[in-house]
């Protein structure tokens, strides 16, 4: 990946985090520390630590010890998604009926990792950062874990899974659909699109302090809860120097679009290559034409994923269905009491193509109770 001028900017993002690194402390990283009397108390702190991989630090949250795990109930490692945090996870960590090994990372360019001197980002350099990253934590001879992704993380999860099937023993995927099929004839133009964009920095939005971060997550999802808005506002934003000034933590060159085709006949390889079992979630009302039209539809994705050799699927859907099944595999239903939590029901009703952070911190709690009752994850993981 080579480097155009718009690096300069990433050269500025750097500092912003380094101003924020000093002014915070580890609080950039990660912080179960309430902002005021209102903000969230996270009931199973985090540790946060890096592992340096690939001639990066690497930022992880870790949930429980290794002493939690065996054979059955192994670590249980979550993939954040796009311009998100390993830190949204807390809340679902936090619905957790009991204590588990978890390990979440930043990927590169988020969160508290470091951000390459790159001004594109390529899928494959996902995967390769969380095999290295996982090398170092449990040696190259490791035992399988279970893996979760949430919309871009689920796509990684997919292809490791693919990759390295014999290092997964459960895989979760929450709404990592994939991208749509690309024409060869598509290829000349979207390079020079790409070209065209190197020419621009890429920019992300600022924000007055940390409270007007935690507006912006509510008026995405109105659902969000007031307490967990707030808390999560620190997890995803760091003071840039100027006063009270917050920036999200996260590279703006992840905006940049791909000069290459999305190759789905080889993800389809990979795909074909997952021996886990897998569990897929989406929310009902989630619409993929938001994003890409009638270029790739629902039923196009579910298509791919009868290749995968055990999947059971669940919607995520209103108080009155609960759990839809869109799989004959799939355990129907979902029981009397889950469906009785109108609040938990409604709040995982995304509003958006995938589900964004603040739907995926409001499954933590769905989550437990989707998959406790209605498919019993602990088959799974």
């Amino acid at each position: 990946m080579g480097c155009s001028g718009s690096c300069r900017g990433a050269v500025g993002r750097d500092a912003d985090r380094a101003a924020a690194a000093g002014a915070a402390g580890e609080r950039l990283a990660y912080s179960a520390r309430v902002s005021h009397a209102l903000s969230y108390r996270p009931r199973r702190p985090a540790r946060s630590f890096f592992v340096t991989a690939r001639g990066l630090r690497h930022h992880l949250l870790e949930w429980g010890d290794p002493s939690l795990t065996r054979d059955d109930r192994p670590t249980l490692v979550m993939l954040h998604g796009w311009m998100d945090v390993a830190a949204s996870f807390q809340f679902v960590v936090d619905a957790f009926a009991e204590d588990r090994h978890v390990l979440a990372l930043d990927w590169r360019g988020f969160g508290a990792s470091d951000t390459p001197a790159a001004d594109t980002y390529f899928f494959p350099e996902y995967l390769g950062d969380l095999e290295l990253v996982l090398d170092e934590q449990f040696g190259r001879a490791r035992a399988p874990v279970d893996l979760l992704g949430h919309s871009m993380g689920g796509n990684v999860a997919m292809l490791y899974a693919g990759t390295r099937p014999d290092k997964v023993r459960r895989l979760v995927n929450l709404e990592g659909f994939g991208m749509p099929r690309s024409k060869p004839t598509h290829a000349p133009g979207r390079m020079a699109k790409w070209l065209d964009e190197l020419k621009t920095p890429m920019q992300l939005r600022r924000y007055a302090n940390v409270g007007a971060v935690a507006d912006r997550l509510t008026k995405t999802n109105p659902l969000l809860r007031a307490d967990r808005a707030a808390w999560l506002a620190g997890q995803w934003a760091g003071p840039t120097g100027n006063g009270d000034e917050r920036a999200l933590l996260a590279d703006a060159n992840h905006k940049r679009m791909s000069p290459l085709n999305a190759q789905v006949d080889d993800w389809l390889e990979f795909y074909k290559r997952i021996t886990a079992p897998l569990l897929w979630i989406e929310g009902d009302r989630s619409d993929v034409s938001v994003w890409w039209g009638d270029r790739y539809t629902k039923a196009e994705f579910h298509e791919r994923l009868n290749v995968v050799a055990d999947a059971q699927r669940h919607v995520v859907g209103r108080p009155a269905t609960c759990s839809t099944t869109i799989a004959p595999r799939t355990s129907p239903g979902c029981s009397r009491r889950s469906c009785q939590n109108r609040a938990l029901h409604e709040a995982t009703r995304p509003k958006s193509p995938t589900m964004d952070v603040e739907h995926i911190n409001a499954i933590g709690n769905r989550l437990a109770d989707l998959t406790k009752r209605t498919v019993d994850l602990r088959g799974y993981l």
